[in-house]
C-alpha cells in the first residue's frame, strides 16, 4: 500500500500543489481531547506529514464518548502515545512528535512555535489557553486557529467560525476577553475560532467515581459533552488549516 491510493480522493479534490503544501506544513496541536484529537485525525487522514502534538492527560473511561484516543483498551495511557501509534496505522509517512507536557506560561518557549506554520488550540485550562493566544499571535509566521467552548452543546447546525472579537454568545471567548482586558493586553494579531452560541444545562449528575470529563475553563467543574459537537469543531480547526493551505 502507498501514499498514492491512500491519499488518492484528497489529491483529486485538492490537486497536487496543495497536497504539496499540505505535506510541507508544519503543525503543532494542544489538547487531544474531544476537539484535538479529531483535528488530528482529520490532518492525518488528508495528507499532513509533519506533526506535534501536546497532551499531558491520560485517558480516562469518561474520555470514551467522545475522544479519538479514548477506548477501553486505552484507558490509563497517556493521549500522546495512542494518538501517535493510531496516526502511524493511518499516515505511516507522518512524523509526529509527542509531548506529554502541559502548555503554561513557564514551558512556552520550550514549544518553539516560530518553527511552525500553523498552531491549533485546543487548550481547556483559562490561563494556559490565554498564554498561548499572546504568545501564537506574536509570531508573524505562524497562524493560530482555536476553540472555543463545545461543552453543553446539542445542535451542530449552530457552530460557526469568527475572528475572535467576533464570537458572540460564548462564556469561554468572554473570559479570555476579560482576562485580557485586566492584562492590558490584545493579541498581536486577528485569528479564527470555532464557536457556537448555544448553552444548555447539564441534565445529568456527575457520577463521583468519574474523572477526565469536559472542564468548564470558566467556573471550574467537569460539564457535558458530545462527540457529534466537539468531533465538528474538530474537523472545523483542520478544515481551517487545509482551506488555508489552498489558498496560499
Amino acid at each position: 500500500m502507498n501514499s498514492d491510493g491512500r491519499l488518492s480522493r484528497s489529491r483529486l479534490l485538492l490537486g497536487d500543489t496543495v497536497m504539496e503544501r499540505l505535506a510541507n506544513a508544519r503543525v503543532i496541536v494542544f489538547g487531544l481531547g474531544g476537539v484535538g484529537s479529531w483535528a488530528v485525525e482529520a490532518l492525518a487522514r488528508t495528507g499532513l506529514r509533519h506533526l506535534t502534538i501536546v497532551d499531558n492527560d491520560c485517558v480516562t473511561e469518561s474520555n470514551i464518548n467522545r475522544q479519538m484516543p479514548a477506548r477501553i483498551d486505552t484507558v490509563g495511557r497517556l493521549k500522546v502515545e495512542v494518538v501517535k501509534e493510531h496516526i502511524a496505522l493511518i499516515n505511516p509517512e507522518a512524523e509526529v512528535t509527542a509531548l506529554a507536557v502541559p502548555y503554561t506560561p513557564e514551558t512556552a518557549s520550550d514549544f518553539h512555535l516560530e518553527g511552525y506554520d500553523y498552531v491549533i488550540d485546543a487548550i481547556d485550562s483559562l490561563s494556559n489557553k490565554v498564554a498561548l493566544i499572546l504568545h501564537a499571535t506574536s509570531l508573524r509566521e505562524v497562524t493560530l486557529f482555536s476553540s472555543m467552548g463545545a461543552a453543553r452543546k446539542l445542535d451542530p447546525q449552530k457552530i460557526r467560525v469568527a475572528e475572535f472579537y467576533d464570537v458572540e454568545g460564548c462564556p469561554l471567548a468572554r473570559a479570555i476577553r476579560q482576562r485580557l482586558k485586566r492584562m492590558g493586553v490584545r493579541p498581536r494579531r486577528k485569528f479564527k475560532c470555532v464557536y457556537s452560541p448555544e448553552l444548555i444545562d447539564n441534565q445529568g449528575s456527575e457520577s463521583p467515581d468519574a474523572v477526565g470529563g469536559a472542564w468548564d475553563a470558566v467556573k471550574g467543574g467537569p460539564n457535558g459533552s458530545l462527540l457529534h459537537i466537539t468531533g465538528i469543531f474538530g474537523f472545523t480547526l483542520a478544515g481551517l488549516v487545509i482551506s488555508d493551505l489552498s489558498k496560499r
